[in-house]
């Protein structure tokens, strides 16, 4: 695994010297069918009803390039390069520490029943980081990522999540990840194994949707990653993942679906504006709007910002606006370019439907703040120090 590391860096930056600096901290979503860092609702072997997170060892993703940004507080830097820092045994709490303040929890989002962090809670009542992590994690709802190409059960699978949230009256938020030549066929390289099979997939995903009220981040890094298609290449997948909007709100017209804006350090808004009208995103009958940040931790102001430039550039109708993912940006953007489980790092505003911003929809967690990058813990899986960091 060191090894892939390594070449993949170099190679990274063998790219970088040809291309310019690189951004820091670029998206850093899921990786090979799972999720380095969310809640997955994978159910392969398990039976076609049933919606549960998997563990899986995963390689990281290399932060794409960064291209020359107008955008609010841009942050260009050198290569980004994985801690060296060795996972930590967990810190040891002392009795007298304070208890922990009390997180707002949004009554109108669906919290998942079943993530690694809820297992981890429910395993260790007695751990006395356990408080901590309920309160400002757990507690909270996260998207549900579908991850993996298996068109056989990816129905119902969404059907469970999302009657999950009509019994309660909440509104769940799904992630498809299925897009061919994601992540630039870099360390969270999968998906479909072409866009005639995700557009069948798609389908399949949108039959599951039912007729409450849903959100749907659709395909993290699609659009900002796409510098690394041709031409047509890039033409074809933002053809279908238009069409993917279109076929997800003819499903269900309640669904609010939300096309891939980059973040605030990435493109910029007239770049990735133009991507976007391309991809959809301006069309009512595809689109609400756009989301940023995912798996990211630029400070939400910036994201306000970035996101209002974007809509702004886009153009379209005035219905249109963005979701910003807050999981782990409470701190902002580390130093250095740091984007492995950087230290210092801090939860985010709690997920709502109610932002009080104009245009911005929602603040939601669709990384789960304790699954690991890779550096404090395996990639993906829930690390109960890091998580503690980031809750206290």
């Amino acid at each position: 695994m060191r090894a892939q590391r390594l070449a993949a860096r170099k190679a990274e930056r063998r790219r970088a010297a040809r291309r310019g600096t690189m951004v820091a901290a670029a998206s850093v979503v899921v990786a090979v069918g799972a999720t380095a860092g969310m809640v997955s609702a994978l159910g392969e072997g398990r039976g076609s009803d049933e919606a549960r997170p998997e563990v899986t060892s995963s390689p990281l993703l290399v932060p794409p390039p960064h291209q020359p940004s107008a955008s609010p507080t841009p942050s260009a830097s050198p290569s980004p390069k994985a801690s060296k820092k060795k996972a930590s045994p967990g810190p040891s709490p002392r009795k007298t520490e304070r208890k922990p303040r009390s997180a707002p929890v949004s009554t109108r989002l669906y919290l998942h029943p079943q993530s690694r962090v809820l297992d981890w809670v429910r395993a260790n009542p007695g751990d006395p980081r356990q408080p901590v992590i309920k309160d400002r994690i757990a507690n909270q709802p996260a998207a549900v990522w579908f991850a993996d190409y298996s068109p056989g059960t990816v129905t119902s699978r969404v059907r469970s999540v999302t009657a999950g949230g009509a019994a309660q009256g909440r509104v769940p938020v799904l992630v498809p990840y299925a897009i061919p030549d994601r992540d630039c066929g870099g360390h969270s390289q999968g998906g479909a194994p072409d866009l005639g099979a995700y557009d069948a997939w798609i389908d399949k995903f949108a039959a599951g949707l039912g007729s409450g009220e849903v959100i749907v981040i659709l395909e993290p890094d699609s659009v900002a990653q796409a510098e690394c298609l041709s031409a047509g290449r890039r033409a074809d997948r933002f053809a279908s993942l238009a069409r993917a909007g279109r076929v997800i709100k003819s499903a269900n017209p309640r669904a609010r679906v939300y096309y891939d804006a980059g973040h605030s350090g990435w493109n910029s808004p007239a770049e990735q504006a133009g991507w976007l009208r391309q991809a959809g995103a301006a069309s009512t009958a595809s689109s609400d709007g756009i989301f940023s940040n995912v798996s990211n931790f630029h400070g939400t102001a910036d994201e306000i910002a970035h996101n209002r430039a974007v809509l702004a550039a886009l153009g379209g109708p005035s219905s249109l606006g963005a979701v910003i993912d807050t999981s782990r940006n409470g701190a902002g953007a580390p130093p250095a370019g740091e984007w492995c489980d950087p230290a210092g790092r801090k939860v985010g505003r709690a997920p709502t439907l109610s932002t009080g911003e104009s245009r911005i929809d929602a603040y939601l967690w669709v990384k789960l703040p304790g699954e690991s990058d890779g550096c404090r813990g395996a990639p993906g899986t829930f690390t109960p120090s890091y998580a503690y960091e980031l809750a206290r």
